[in-house]
């Protein structure tokens, strides 16, 4: 079975493409893997086995 996560990124004006990384990088060390990245919407979504 998958769970998900839906995120808004809060990342300010400053440094957006390095705390994307960021962002994306601590999630994957979870153990979630990007579904999709909404090019006109903020929104990330996130999938990941359930039981692990």
């Amino acid at each position: 079975m998958k769970e998900y996560k839906v995120i808004t990124p809060n990342l300010g004006l400053r440094n957006i493409t390095k705390k994307y990384e960021e962002l994306l990088n601590q999630y994957a060390r979870e153990g979630w893997e990007v579904k999709h990245i909404g090019q006109n919407s903020p929104f990330v979504i996130f999938e990941r086995d359930k039981n692990r």
